[in-house]
């Protein structure tokens, strides 16, 4: 077993004390990205750092280089395990409430390896539009609450549509699904995982088709399956969302988890 002592929390590239932290607990105009570590490599690098990149530039105007971005993974990495969860946070240390500017801040925490759920998974369906969805924010309460909401009503998660009906995005997941011959993409506002972008990049090379397509509840009975994608994992399998059920796709998972592997680990 790992000591939790292998893993780090870095603040600007060296140990957090408990005085910097708290601060950072009551904090929220910050942005995040969250990954898996294997082997000390990182599948889809480029767009982790994409991310932080242009959330820093849409909440602060500017953002941290990306050397020195890939500088803070590596010290958080040294002398730990090779295998971990890393979620680097972004932030401004000017705080909240206020319209001071400053150079923003990262802080970097490891922690054990995930992997996900097995499934397949039932999604209660809530109307939710988040703000700013092309960022990853931290905290985000409405996640959380329609999740316990979701679990109350016997549901594992919870999928958001929007005012149009549109189906979009889960909790902390992006969506896809597949119309037999085809990935489907849902098109609505929502977040662009970092797993999602290594899965189009890589089913493109792959030759596989992709469409996006507004999907509304009332289509999900045309469709072959869904599933679910996260840094966790690239694919779980849904068999249903609210009242609708989808059939059991081994084959559309399986091609989910395959072009995911096809991506060549990065080392920050």
């Amino acid at each position: 077993m790992t000591s939790s002592t292998s893993y780090a929390v870095h603040r600007d590239g060296r140990t957090a004390t408990a005085g910097e932290l708290a601060p950072l607990a009551f904090a929220g105009h910050a942005h995040f990205t969250a990954m898996q570590v294997r082997g000390g490599r990182v599948r889809g690098l480029d767009l982790h750092l994409a991310r932080l990149r242009s959330a820093s530039l849409e909440l602060y105007g500017r953002a941290l280089p990306d050397d020195r971005v890939r500088s803070r993974l590596r010290t958080a990495l040294e002398g730990g395990p090779q295998d971990v969860s890393l979620t680097a946070v972004v932030y401004s240390p000017a705080g909240e409430f206020t319209a001071a500017d400053a150079e923003p801040e990262m802080l970097v925490r490891t922690g054990p390896p995930a992997s996900g759920p097995e499934g397949p998974l039932a999604l209660a369906a809530f109307e939710h539009e988040r703000f700013l969805p092309s960022v990853k924010l931290v905290g985000e309460a409405a996640k959380t609450y329609l999740l316990r909401r979701a679990a109350a009503q016997g549901f594992d998660d919870a999928a958001f549509t929007d005012r149009r009906g549109r189906i979009g995005e889960a909790t902390i997941w992006n969506l896809a699904f597949w119309d037999g011959s085809a990935v489907v993409w849902p098109e609505a506002e929502v977040l662009t995982g970092v797993t999602m972008g290594v899965l189009r990049r890589r089913l493109d090379r792959l030759g596989v088709p992709q469409r996006v397509r507004e999907i509304t509840l009332a289509d999900l009975p045309e469709l072959a399956g869904a599933a679910v994608m996260n840094s966790w994992t690239p694919g779980v399998a849904v068999h249903r969302i609210g009242s609708a059920s989808l059939p059991a796709a081994p084959a559309f998972t399986d091609l989910l988890h395959r072009a995911y592997r096809a991506e060549p680990p990065a080392a920050p």
